[in-house]
């Protein structure tokens, strides 16, 4: 057994790497062609029979034959391995066989001592039983079951296509489930046709097993008695009993390999494998087993049989068909308890109204945070979030839809989730009973509680109790109610995502407002000059960035003097962030005259200005190396400005800025991107960094 399983493990390693399947056929060419010692004899006849084993219980396991659709190729393949363990096995029967009963392996000797008892007449009489049931009983119907499924499976084939192609243009099915049957009745089509060749291959294979048992016993006795000079008895003894050795070795394989293909032709397809089709079927009605039971007891009844043997086996039929009875009588009384359904009303036709209209933005809370919002149990949450709502409409620009509050069961008692256009975008936890005391980088000191994270800015946290409010404070720690969490990490996922809110409504809504001072402008701009839909991007743009939308004027002015030469939005946006540039640089740097900002070395600043001509190009892209280190090293700088209190501000060329801006917004979204034309004439550049060699 240590010996298969290290041969197993072996074939799986190999077959792994793709080799598979020549290895098999370079065997079997191997055993037919090479001599083989009767260690390996017995190895491989051993593995013979385990795959006739694997084979035959993979067919009874299986449901319908489709799941085993490369039963064929294996029947193909099993049968020529047999095949050439034959060849191996005559020759070494032939050669050594004068030596003993032992000569071909253990594996023979004990097919011919054990199974036969010895004796070569009996033995042969059972090789020629189980070739008659082989060849006459079992591969004979089998092929001719293979020979009628291929037929009718293949004229029913364009009905099958039809039916399909019907269900498809009537809307029963789409265009997949469509594609997913077609395949599955064209492999069932190729199943059966294969099969039908296959059952040709387990029928001649019993042809030859009857050919080579006469084979080998013809030349054996020859061998013996012509050139080992044995008796006329005892070389029929030797020679005889190796044959039908094995030729039984190689006979129950073939054998468990037809029965196989027997029972996969005659299988239908069903959700139970066969094992519980074959019960559910036979034993369904108890009335089957009671009136076997009544015959099996008349029949031990009768004087003269064995009447133990008959009645004990009565007695077993009429218990089961009792318990039987008592299980549909069990099932059908549930049955008539289970109350009837309520009549149907007929359902009024549907309307827009039944279209569920999704939530731009949306609060869930858990169970034990409703009184945060219930205003009836002195919840504040609610006007905290429109507090919120109203700042950043004031600060954007435009008009934030309303945020859709909701209690959901689902969610753990504590927890809360943010959604935006029905898709979660956040989610924390708060305890409604206590305070979070911020770490926001130095305290004096340690407090009790449960360690959290704040979750705008995922700092260390912990939440104590009310009452160690001013110890909290007193130790340098930020502390803030449950409520304010919630609305404060509310108001930061409104920036971070209020591109996404805006719409074609929304700026229509600008416009038309604007229109109230300048109504002749915007008709004769807008879609004449610039399509709305240009507009909406370059606000979008603006606002990905954290940049109000307010100057509605600034914007268009700008749009219809750039408009001439592009309508690309991405280039109008960089025009329109230097018209506001002074807007921008006050929001980013604050009122202070110097600007402390960090830049590119030249020569980086010619690799990506390179960089940026080959991808505009469509060929080439930034060194993933330089990327990382250049990404490293703005980080680093994010780190000391943020450490002096200071702005982390990186400062480019005007047609890189686009580039750069979008490299670090998805590592390093506290660095501000500003272009040379963005910095108004009255500022002063403080350059505090260069990027550049240890970049490069």
């Amino acid at each position: 057994m240590a010996e298969q399983g290290a041969l197993s493990l072996k074939l799986g390693k190999i077959n792994s790497l793709g080799l598979g399947a020549p290895f098999l056929v370079l065997m079997i060419l191997a055993m037919m062609v090479m001599p083989l010692s009767p260690f390996i004899l017995d190895m491989l006849f051993t593995f013979n029979i385990s795959l006739s084993l694997v084979i035959i219980l993979a067919v009874v396991y299986s449901k319908r034959p489709l799941e085993f659709a490369s039963f064929p190729t294996v029947l193909l393949i099993a049968t020529l391995l047999r095949l050439s363990l034959n060849v191996a096995s005559t020759r070494v029967v032939l050669l050594h066989g004068h030596n003993g009963p032992d000569a071909a392996g253990k594996v023979i000797q004990a097919f011919g001592d054990f199974v036969v008892g010895g004796n070569y007449t009996v033995g042969f009489v059972v090789f020629i039983i189980l070739v008659v049931i082989n060849f006459v009983v079992v591969t004979k119907g089998a092929g001719r079951i293979s020979e009628v499924s291929a037929r009718f499976t293949l004229d029913a084939l364009p009905g099958k296509q039809m039916a399909i192609d019907a269900d498809l243009n009537s809307g029963l099915i789409n265009q997949e489930e469509a594609i997913a049957r077609r395949t599955n009745i064209a492999q069932e089509a190729d199943f059966y046709g294969a099969m039908d060749g296959a059952s040709k291959f387990v029928r001649g294979d019993a042809i030859a097993g009857i050919l080579i048992l006469i084979i080998n016993i013809i030349g054996g006795l020859a061998i013996g008695t012509l050139q080992h000079d044995l008796p006329i008895a005892e070389a029929a003894r030797i020679y005889v009993l190796l044959t039908i050795g094995d030729g039984l070795v190689a006979q129950v394989p073939s054998l468990l390999l037809s029965t196989a293909a027997a029972i996969i032709v005659t299988r239908v397809s069903s959700e139970e494998d066969m094992g519980e089709q074959i019960l559910l079927q036979l034993f369904k009605d108890p009335k089957t087993l009671a009136v076997t039971a009544g015959l099996m007891c008349i029949m031990g009844l009768i004087p003269g049989m064995p009447n133990f043997v008959f009645l004990s086996l009565a007695a077993i039929a009429g218990g089961a068909a009792y318990l039987q009875y008592q299980s549909q009588f069990e099932e059908k009384v549930e049955t008539e308890q289970v109350p009837e359904p309520p009549p149907v009303h007929e359902e009024r036709e549907l309307n827009w109204d039944d279209v569920v209209v999704v939530d731009q933005i949306g609060l869930e809370v858990g169970y034990r945070l409703i009184p945060m919002v219930d205003r009836e149990q002195g919840g504040q949450l609610l006007s905290r979030i429109k507090g919120v709502r109203k700042k950043l409409t004031q600060e954007l620009g435009f008009l934030l839809p309303s945020i859709h509050i909701r209690d959901n069961l689902d969610l753990e008692a504590n927890s809360y989730r943010i959604s935006i256009k029905d898709t979660i975008v956040a989610k924390a936890e708060v305890h409604p009973d206590s305070e979070l005391a911020i770490n926001p980088g130095q305290v004096f000191g340690k407090l009790p509680g449960t360690a959290s994270k704040d979750p705008v800015f995922g700092l260390e946290a912990v939440w104590i109790d009310t009452n160690l409010h001013d110890q909290a404070q007193t130790y340098g720690y930020t502390v803030v109610d449950a409520g304010t969490v919630i609305a404060t990490h509310m108001s930061q996922i409104l920036q971070d995502h209020a591109y996404e809110l805006l719409g074609h409504r929304e700026v229509q809504e600008l416009l038309d407002r604007f229109s109230k001072t300048a109504p002749k402008v915007i008709d004769e701009i807008i879609p004449k000059i610039i399509p709305l839909g240009v507009v909406v991007k370059v606000m979008q743009n603006l606002l990905r960035e954290n940049i109000p939308i307010r100057d509605v004027r600034t914007i268009i002015e700008t749009l219809v003097e750039h408009s001439s030469r592009t309508t690309d939005p991405d280039m109008l946006s960089a025009a329109v962030r230097i018209a506001l540039g002074r807007l921008i640089v006050e929001r980013v740097a604050g009122p202070e005259d110097d600007i402390p900002v960090i830049t590119l070395d030249f020569s980086l600043e010619q690799l990506l200005q390179q960089s940026l001509q080959t991808m505009s190009e469509g060929a080439g892209t930034i060194e993933p190396g330089l990327s990382q280190k250049m990404l490293k090293s703005l980080n680093e700088y994010c780190e000391k400005q943020e450490i002096n209190g200071q702005p982390a501000i990186l400062l480019v060329p005007d047609n890189l800025r686009e580039f750069m801006a979008r490299m670090v917004r998805q590592n390093i979204q506290r660095l501000n991107v500003l272009s040379f034309g963005e910095i108004p004439g009255n500022r002063q550049l403080k350059i505090v960094s260069v990027v550049g060699a240890e970049a490069t």
